[in-house]
């Protein structure tokens, strides 16, 4: 039991995962009972690149199945990021590597947010997609935070 403890206490320390901040929302959708359909804007800060926030909106399912947590959200986001600071690295980045995931349905289906290193360009690339655990969604967006010359991407 005690190593069990000590894994997930080293999981839990290992993933360094955004979280998300609602910036706003609109509605497309009146529905009657429960809240209305919208999309969601997001903003995720980066947990290793300091000064470089991602922007994700996405679809949000209303209704009273979207109320209880039982909808599936669409697999269709739209993703924006940029520098908002100064740029600085709390450490090494993997060449891939994900940096938020959210659950969009009860069972299976998650949106992603993966950060990529393009360090022939010193440029960091972010691609956001859904995916399930069969058959995921071809549908994707992506954004690139080129990084200034003088500040070369650590990789590990």
């Amino acid at each position: 039991m005690k190593l069990f403890s000590l894994a997930f206490a080293a999981l839990l320390c290992g993933s360094a995962v955004a979280h998300a901040e609602v910036v706003g929302d609109v509605d497309t959708a009146f529905k009657l009972i429960g809240p209305d359909h919208k999309i969601v804007i997001e903003a995720y800060d980066d947990p290793k690149v300091n000064g470089v926030t991602c922007y994700v909106s996405r679809a949000k399912t209303g209704g009273i199945s979207g109320a209880i947590g039982l909808a599936e959200d669409k697999a269709e986001a739209s993703i924006a990021c940029r520098q908002v600071g100064p740029v600085s690295f709390t450490e090494p980045l993997k060449k891939r590597d994900e940096i938020f995931t959210e659950r969009q349905s009860i069972l299976f289906k998650r949106l992603r947010v993966v950060r990529l290193v393009d360090s022939r360009r010193n440029t960091l690339v972010y691609l956001t997609y859904s995916d399930l655990l069969i058959d995921g969604s071809p549908k994707n967006s992506v954004t690139a935070v080129p990084i200034d010359r003088g500040t070369v991407i650590p990789v590990k």
